[in-house]
């Protein structure tokens, strides 16, 4: 069955920000407690986005992990009122930039329980 876009945004982009997200604010100093509460999730699944084993199907470049790195330093800062809203906005830029800031990464092996 194929994938409509709507089901690839849900499924394999959100969770990729999220991941890419997660991984730049702990690269920032951010404890993964705090991670966990700015993302609204809980603290296993921060553990997830950074082992690999969610959100690792998509590796961003250029624009899109540009947003990603200053929404990650502007979160630090605390100047972040909508991190919602500046997700959004990076999902519209990967959307409208089908090029090269995105690429589903085919691994040579999925997680256990996981078939791609």
């Amino acid at each position: 069955m194929v994938k409509t876009p709507c089901q690839q945004i849900v499924w394999d982009v959100l969770p990729a920000i999220r991941a890419a997200l997660a991984a730049e604010l702990v690269k920032n100093g951010v404890t993964r407690q705090e991670v966990a509460r700015l993302l609204d999730t809980a603290p296993s699944a921060v553990s997830q986005y950074l082992s690999g084993k969610r959100g690792y199907r998509i590796v961003f470049e250029g624009p899109a992990q540009k947003l990603i790195e200053d929404l990650a330093r502007e979160i630090k800062a605390g100047g972040v009122p909508d991190v919602t809203g500046r997700i959004c906005s990076i999902c519209r830029v990967i959307r409208d930039d089908q090029g090269p800031c995105v690429s589903v990464k085919e691994p040579e092996s999925y997680p256990p329980g996981e078939t791609g």
